[in-house]
C-alpha cells in the first residue's frame, strides 16, 4: 500500500505471516512500505497478506453445525471491512454497499423465519402422503395375490379345457368317420330307392297311356303331347331334387357368417388372456426359483452358524458377570450401562482396564523422567520427575483437536513428535510444556478404545502416518458436501435411496455389501421404505469425549480391511515368505498387476514408502540402480500398512468398447 496503490503485477513481495493483527494495521503499513520492491510477476503483499488471512480463518470454522454458512460468511465480512478502512477515497461507496447487502440479508432471514411454519406443514403433508402410498402399496399387494390366486385357478381352467377340446376332438374325428359311413350307406340306399320308383312310374305311366289309347274320347287333349309334357316335367323334377340333395350334402355343417365372427372374436380373446395369464406365470415361476435358491442358501448359512454355535458353546468358557463393576466404576450402573452398551467381553476388558487405569493415573502426582537415551521419543527426554498435570478425558480430547488443527494449517516441515513439543511450548510455556507432554502421554497410551486417542497415539509413536488421519477426514468432509450437495432444500434430510447414490457415487470401488453396513450404520434397516428420510448430519457428530457415532467409525473400519485385502492381495501377488526379500522392479509391477488404474506419482509414493525413499533417490522405471533396491518383503507391508494407501481402481481393465 504505502499510500498508493500496487501496478500488480509489476512488482514482486516476499511471502510474510500475519502474527494476530489484521492486514491493514499501520504497523503492517510501514513495513510492507519499507521493504524493498523486487522485479517480479507474483501478487501484491496486501493481495497475499489478506489471502492467507481469509484461508486460516476458514480452516478455523467449524462447518458441521447448522449455522455454517454464517459462520463462512464473517471472515469475508472481515476482509471487506479492511478494504473499507484502508481505501479512506472509496470508503463511503463501499460502506453504502456493505449495508446495502447487510439490509438485503436481513431481509432474506426474516423471509426464511417467516417460511419455517410452511416448511412443518409441507413435512406434515410429505408424512400424510407417506402414509397413503404406504396403505396404497397394502392394497396393491392384496390385489395382486388375489390376481395371482385367479390366475392359478385359470390355468388350471384352461388346462382342464385344453383336455376336454382334445376329447371332444377325438369324439367327433370318430363321428365323422362314422357318419361318412353311414353317408354313403344311405346314398346307395336313396339311389337303389330313386331306382325302384322311376321303374314303378314308368309302369304306372305306360298302363295310363294304354288306358288313354283304350278310350281317347274321354281326354280332349293329345296323347302324345301330354306324354311329352309329362315325361319333361318328371326330368325337371328329378334334376331339381338332385340338385337339393347336393346343397344339403355340401353345406349341411356350414354356419352362418355371424356365427363364425363372434366365434373367432371370442377365440382370439382367450388367446391373449391365456399369453398375459402365461407371462404371469413365468414371472411368478422364476421368482419361486429364486426363493428357493435363497431358502437353500439360509439353511446353508444356517447349518453353517448352529454347527459354529456348537463348537463355540463347547470350546467357550463361562461369561464373566459384568454387573460385578456396577460398583466399582465410577459412576454406578448408568455410566458402567453407557459405557459397555453394544460392546463383547473384550471391549469391556479394555473398558474396564481404562478405568482401573484413569483412577492410578490421578492418584499420581508426579512421573518419573525417562531419560536421554536414544530409545526415548524426543517430546519425552527428560531426567528427574515431571508434574501431574490431571486433565480430564474431554480436556485431553480438545487439546489433541487443537493439535492437529495446527498441524494441518501448517506446512508441515518438522516432523510430527518435535510439532508435538513445539505445540504445548505456545500452548504453556516452555516449563509447563515436559509436563505436558508426560501427562498426554500416560493418557492417549492408556486409552485405546478413544478414537482421537487413539489414532494421535499411533502418530505419535511412528506407527503409523499422519496422511492417513488427513486423508480419513479429507474423505468424511467430502462426503458431507456431497450430502449437503444432494439435499437441495437445505433441510439435513435424506431419502435412503438419496444415501445409497451418494455412497456409492462417493466410493464407487466398494461392494454393495459394504454399501449396505454403511447405510445400516446410518440407521437403515432392511424392513425400511427407501422413502425413509435420515437426519446425514447426525451420522458426522461427535460426543464431548471425541468418540464418532456407528457411521464413521464403519467408514474407518472399512478403510482398515480394505487396506489389509490390498495387500493380501500384493504378497499373493509376489508369491514370497515374509522372510524373503524383493526387489523395487518386483514390487512396483505386482502393484500395476493387482490396480491398473494407478498413476505414476501415485506408484511411485507408494514404493517409497515401502522403501523408505526420499523423493530425490526414487529410481526411473528400467534404471539399472533400481534392481539394487532391496527390502525384505515383511518390512515392505509393514511400511505401507502406515501409510495412507487404497485401491485406485478395479482389478481387471474393462475391455474398450
Amino acid at each position: 500500500i504505502g499510500g498508493h496503490l500496487s501496478p500488480w503485477p509489476r512488482y514482486i513481495s516476499d511471502q510474510t505471516i500475519l502474527h494476530n493483527r489484521k492486514p491493514c494495521s499501520d504497523d503492517y503499513r510501514k513495513r510492507a512500505g519499507s521493504l524493498q520492491q523486487p522485479l517480479g510477476t507474483t501478487k501484491p503483499r496486501y493481495l497475499e497478506q489478506l489471502e492467507n488471512y481469509l484461508r486460516k480463518e476458514l480452516l478455523l470454522l467449524d462447518l458441521s453445525t447448522d449455522s455454517a454458512q454464517e459462520l463462512r460468511l464473517q471472515p469475508y465480512r472481515e476482509i471487506f471491512e479492511f478494504f473499507i478502512e484502508d481505501f479512506k477515497t472509496y470508503k463511503p461507496l463501499l460502506s453504502s454497499i456493505k449495508n446495502a447487502y447487510e439490509v438485503m440479508l436481513a431481509h432474506q432471514r426474516e423471509k426464511i423465519r417467516a417460511l419455517e411454519p410452511l416448511k412443518a406443514k409441507l413435512i406434515t403433508v410429505n408424512e400424510n402422503c407417506n402414509e397413503r402410498i404406504l396403505a396404497m402399496r397394502a392394497e396393491e399387494r392384496d390385489e395382486i395375490s388375489t390376481l395371482k390366486k385367479e390366475k392359478m385357478n385359470l390355468l388350471k381352467l384352461i388346462d382342464k379345457k385344453n383336455e376336454e377340446k382334445i376329447s371332444l376332438q377325438t369324439e367327433v374325428t370318430k363321428l365323422r368317420k362314422n357318419l361318412a359311413e353311414e353317408y354313403l350307406h344311405y346314398l346307395s340306399e336313396r339311389d337303389a330307392r330313386k331306382i325302384l320308383i322311376a321303374d314303378l312310374n314308368e309302369l304306372r305311366y305306360q298302363r295310363e297311356d294304354m288306358s288313354l289309347a283304350q278310350s281317347p274320347g274321354v281326354w280332349g287333349e293329345d296323347p302324345v303331347k301330354l306324354t311329352v309334357a309329362l315325361k319333361m316335367a318328371r326330368q325337371d323334377l328329378t334334376r331339381t331334387q338332385m340338385e337339393l340333395n347336393t346343397m344339403k350334402a355340401n353345406f349341411g355343417d356350414v354356419v352362418p357368417r355371424r356365427d363364425f365372427e363372434m366365434q373367432e372374436k371370442t377365440l382370439k380373446e382367450l388367446q391373449e388372456q391365456l399369453e398375459s395369464l402365461r407371462d404371469d406365470y413365468e414371472e411368478v415361476r422364476k421368482e419361486h426359483e429364486m426363493l428357493l435358491q435363497l431358502h437353500m442358501s439360509t439353511l446353508k448359512e444356517r447349518d453353517q452358524f448352529y454347527s459354529e454355535l456348537q463348537e463355540i458353546q463347547r470350546t467357550s468358557t463361562p461369561r464373566p458377570d459384568w454387573s460385578k463393576c456396577e460398583d466399582v466404576v465410577a459412576g454406578g450402573r448408568d455410566r458402567w450401562h453407557m459405557l459397555a452398551e453394544g460392546k463383547n467381553s473384550d471391549q469391556l476388558v479394555d473398558v474396564l482396564l481404562e478405568e482401573i487405569g484413569e483412577g492410578l493415573l490421578r492418584e499420581k502426582d508426579f512421573f518419573p523422567g525417562l531419560g536421554y537415551g536414544e530409545s526415548i521419543p524426543p517430546f519425552l527426554r527428560f531426567d528427574g520427575t515431571v508434574e501431574n498435570k490431571k486433565p480430564t478425558k474431554k480436556e485431553v480430547v480438545k487439546l489433541l483437536k487443537d493439535a492437529w488443527k495446527e498441524r494441518i494449517t501448517e506446512e508441515q516441515k518438522e516432523k510430527f513428535p518435535d510439532f508435538f513439543f513445539s505445540f504445548l511450548e505456545r500452548h504453556f510455556g516452555p516449563g509447563d510444556a515436559m509436563a505436558w507432554a508426560y501427562t498426554i502421554f500416560e493418557y492417549i497410551k492408556l486409552f485405546h478404545t478413544n478414537e482421537v486417542m487413539s489414532q494421535f497415539y499411533a502418530v505419535l509413536m511412528g506407527k503409523r502416518k499422519e496422511s492417513v488421519y488427513i486423508k480419513q477426514k479429507e474423505t468424511i468432509a467430502q462426503l458431507l458436501k456431497e450430502m449437503t450437495n444432494v439435499d437441495s432444500q437445505n433441510e439435513g434430510l435424506l431419502t435412503m435411496e438419496q444415501l445409497s447414490a451418494v455412497l456409492k457415487s462417493t466410493f464407487p470401488l466398494k461392494k454393495d455389501e459394504r454399501i449396505q453396513e454403511l447405510m445400516e450404520a446410518g440407521g437403515w434397516h432392511p424392513s425400511s421404505s427407501n422413502a425413509d428420510l435420515l437426519n446425514y448430519r447426525m451420522l458426522f457428530m461427535e460426543d464431548e469425549e471425541g468418540q464418532s457415532v456407528p457411521f464413521v467409525q464403519k467408514l474407518w473400519e472399512q478403510y482398515m480391511v480394505e487396506k489389509d485385502e490390498y495387500l493380501n492381495e500384493l504378497k499373493q501377488e509376489l508369491g514370497l515368505e515374509l522372510n524373503e526379500e524383493v526387489t523395487l522392479p518386483k514390487v512396483r509391477e505386482a502393484l500395476m498387476n493387482i490396480d491398473p488404474s494407478l498413476d505414476k506419482q501415485t506408484l511411485n509414493h507408494y514404493l517409497r514408502q515401502a522403501f523408505q525413499l526420499p523423493m530425490t533417490e526414487m529410481p526411473e522405471e528400467g534404471e539399472e540402480r533400481e534392481e539394487g533396491t532391496v527390502t525384505q518383503l515383511q518390512t515392505a507391508l509393514e511400511q505401507l500398512q502406515m501409510s495412507d494407501i487404497r485401491r485406485m481402481g478395479p482389478r481387471e481393465q474393462e475391455p474398450a468398447s
